[in-house]
C-alpha cells in the first residue's frame, strides 16, 4: 500500500493518475494546503520542502523499511522503477524520457505557475510579469506538441498544468495532443467522482488525516 499525501493541485493530479494507470493500491492522505497543512510536523517528517504531493510506499521493492519521497517528479521515476511500467530499459528510450521529464519539471511546470500567478491571483497586476511568464508558457507549449508518449513525461505531468491553463482563459477544452484520464475529474481529495470506474472505486481507499 502507498500513502499519497496530496491535495488537488496539478503536481498532486500527477501521482493519481500514475497510480490509477500502474493499477497500484494506494490511499490518498489529503494535505489542505490552504489551511497550512503542509507546515505540519507529521507531514514535514516526510516532506522537508513542505510541499505536496509525497509519498510512503510501506511496501518498497528492496523488501526494507517504508520508503518516503517527496517532489513529484522523483515520484514518477520512484514508482516507474519499482513497478517496471512506462520506463524501459533501452539506454536511449531512458534518455528521451528523462530529459522531457525535467523540461516539464524545469520549465512547463513552473512557468505555467508563474503565468497563472500574475495573470490571474497576484493582488497588482504587473504588465511585465504577465508577459514575460505568458510568453515563456507558450514557448513550451510548442515544445509539448513533440514530447514523447511515455506516461512518465507526457501526458501525466504535462496535460494537466495544459488543461488548467485553459480554464484560466475562460476555454474548458482538453488539448487533442494529451489523452486524458478518468482521474482528471477529481474534484475532492475526500473520495472517488462520481462517474469514477469500478477499477479505481476498488483500488484506491480514501481516507482522512
Amino acid at each position: 500500500m502507498i500513502d499519497l499525501h496530496y491535495w488537488t493541485t496539478p503536481n498532486g493530479y500527477k501521482i493519481v493518475i500514475f497510480l490509477e494507470e500502474a493499477g497500484l493500491p494506494y490511499r490518498i492522505i489529503p494535505v489542505n494546503i490552504s489551511t497550512g497543512d503542509q507546515f505540519k510536523p507529521e507531514f514535514l517528517a516526510i516532506s522537508l520542502n513542505n510541499r505536496i504531493p509525497a509519498i510512503v510506499d510501506h511496501k518498497p521493492k528492496d523488501g526494507g523499511k517504508p520508503v518516503s519521497i517527496f517532489e513529484s517528479g522523483a515520484i514518477l521515476l520512484y514508482l516507474a522503477e519499482k513497478t517496471g511500467k512506462f520506463l524501459q530499459n533501452g539506454f536511449r528510450h531512458r534518455c528521451e524520457v528523462m530529459q522531457w521529464l525535467f523540461w516539464q519539471m524545469g520549465g512547463l511546470g513552473p512557468m505555467a505557475g508563474q503565468n497563472h500567478h500574475f495573470s490571474q491571483y497576484a493582488p497588482e497586476k504587473l504588465p511585465y510579469a504577465i508577459e514575460r511568464y505568458v510568453k515563456e508558457t507558450n514557448r513550451l507549449y510548442g515544445g509539448s506538441r513533440i514530447a514523447p508518449s511515455s506516461p512518465v513525461t507526457t501526458p501525466l505531468p504535462t496535460w494537466r498544468h495544459i488543461r488548467g491553463s485553459c480554464r484560466m482563459n475562460g476555454k474548458a477544452r482538453s488539448s487533442r495532443i494529451f489523452r486524458t484520464s478518468s482521474a482528471g475529474s477529481i474534484r475532492s481529495p475526500q473520495g472517488p467522482p462520481p462517474n469514477a470506474p469500478m477499477s479505481w472505486r476498488r483500488r484506491s481507499t480514501f481516507s482522512r488525516p
